[in-house]
């Protein structure tokens, strides 16, 4: 698939730059597959839009994984932890500047080991991350209430990213849904651009993932599976097809792919060249995308993190 079919344009004041002032007051495109219809609602409606789908969320929650440490220089370095690799403090993280760090120099608590290529770093940190929450770069206003980047049921600290998918849910609509939970810990591979020309050189490097035996139970007994995030997708189609509970996944999910345990997604509006739109037009189909998300702009949906949802029954 060429890359370039994962483009769009999109008004720049269709970003969302903050959070709705309630997680559930965002709007709802929602897309029936059957019919082809699309119809327009708001968040608050989902649990009556369902037919018995038995809702799994990724519980994962983001760490204060971005750090502004300083060189001996003088120069500032913009840390991103993206995964602890052990328990003795190592983290492979992101580094910008990167090209004229170092393997050995030292940044306050970080301690850089080895380069990984393309700005990817291993290395060594003092103590537990203390840092910022790590917002997308194309959100320019300061967060107000870090907790508004974490999900209400987040609760396995590991993330360098939040499932936003689930930021529009609360107490009463999970006790309205009865979720399933897995774990899926969000780093590189769900936030990196597509850079190459195809879809398929774009490589992946795993991300770590965790259900529990009676969620996965559950999951596997239920009639049809509603995924609240492409997080949740990419970990609910590792298992099916592995077997494993645990692990590492680094399943890409693009068009012509066979799904056997996704039935509905719910899911934020993607990024141009992201990964996640090419998983939502696996799902979708990619004409069929391509005019839901014309249709989102045309209707003035709030795009990305902050914004709106839509729901593909």
């Amino acid at each position: 698939m060429d890359t370039a079919e994962l483009d769009y344009d999109l008004p720049p004041d269709l970003i969302a730059q903050h959070p709705a002032e309630r997680r559930d007051s965002s709007r709802l495109l929602v897309y029936r597959r059957d019919s082809k219809r699309v119809e327009h609602r708001t968040f608050p409606e989902l649990p009556d839009l369902l037919s018995g789908e038995l809702v799994v969320v990724n519980d994962t929650r983001v760490l204060p994984a971005r750090l502004s440490v300083a060189r001996a220089t003088g120069g500032v370095v913009e840390i991103l932890l993206l995964e602890q690799v052990d328990a003795g403090g190592r983290w492979e993280a992101l580094a910008r500047p990167s090209r004229r760090l170092r393997a050995g120099e030292c940044l306050g608590p970080v301690e850089l080991l080895e380069s990984l290529g393309d700005g990817r770093w291993l290395l060594r940190l003092e103590g537990e991350p203390e840092g910022e929450m790590p917002l997308p770069p194309y959100i320019h206003e300061p967060l107000a209430d870090p907790e508004r980047y974490q999900t209400v049921y987040a609760r396995a600290l590991g993330s360098a990213a939040a499932p936003t998918a689930g930021l529009h849910l609360t107490p009463d609509l999970l006790a309205r849904l009865d979720p399933a939970r897995v774990t899926l810990h969000v780093g590189l591979d769900t936030f990196r651009p597509v850079t190459s020309e195809s879809l398929e050189d774009h490589g992946l490097h795993g991300e770590r993932y965790e259900v529990e035996p009676g969620e996965w139970a559950r999951i596997e007994a239920a009639e049809r599976v509603l995924a609240v995030g492409t997080t949740t997708v990419r970990t609910l189609e590792t298992v099916v097809r592995t077997g494993e509970l645990s692990g590492r996944t680094s399943l890409f999910v693009t068009p012509g792919f066979e799904f056997r345990r996704v039935d509905a997604l719910l899911t934020n509006f993607h990024l141009p060249r992201s990964t996640l739109l090419a998983l939502v037009m696996a799902f979708v189909g990619v004409e069929e995308t391509r005019e839901l998300y014309r249709t989102a702009i045309a209707e003035r949906y709030r795009f990305y993190s902050f914004g709106d949802a839509m729901l593909v029954l």
